[in-house]
């Protein structure tokens, strides 16, 4: 039995893979309200909206570009958008966040390899790499205050503006679509 359990701890070590970065995931929700600085550190302590971009880069800056007819001027740098008849200053990052993963088995067949004098064969390959892009973005009042503030007296329409600012990036293809729109 000892050598079944032994036999069955070396062959699972051996054939594991550890994962030891992990890319945030969005329980139930398809964002998140929180402090920008919390999800990434290079970013500021501002209360932010978050969602996952599953789409290419530079699709969110193209949606944007095209939706407020921006020109490729200050496109996602305070640019000025009508919540409600009132102007707003919306400002976005794309962030990139990893899985990352130990190779054990890698490892100790290199190790193995150098106690027998060979060179190693996966060096370069000990860890996997999966990235996942996410939008990070804060509005501000013409006060600049955040309005994602809980204290905020437009939270709720802000919010609201950017769930359907969320929905309609992710529906939609072809961003020149959005000038033929009805604004409502």
């Amino acid at each position: 039995m000892k050598k079944v359990l032994l036999f069955a701890s070396v062959l699972l070590i051996t054939t594991s893979c550890i994962p030891y970065k992990f890319a945030p995931k969005f329980k139930n929700e398809d964002y998140k309200v929180m402090k920008a600085k919390k999800f990434q550190k290079t970013l500021a302590k501002e209360t932010s909206f978050i969602f996952k971009d599953p789409k290419d880069a530079d699709e969110f800056y193209n949606y944007i570009n095209t939706k407020y007819q921006l020109n490729h001027i200050n496109v996602g740098s305070n640019s000025p958008v009508q919540i409600n008849g009132e102007t707003h200053y919306f400002t976005y990052y794309e962030v990139e966040r990893t899985d990352e993963s130990l190779m054990l088995p890698l490892v100790v067949t290199d190790l193995k390899r150098g106690s027998n004098g060979n060179d190693p064969l996966f060096e370069k390959h000990y860890t996997t790499r999966k990235g996942h892009w996410y939008i990070v973005i804060t509005v501000y009042d013409e006060n600049l205050k955040n309005c994602l503030l809980d204290k905020h007296p437009n939270k709720s329409e802000v919010l609201n503006y950017l769930k359907d600012l969320q929905q309609e990036y992710l529906k939609t293809h072809n961003y020149e679509e959005l000038l033929f729109t009805k604004k409502s």
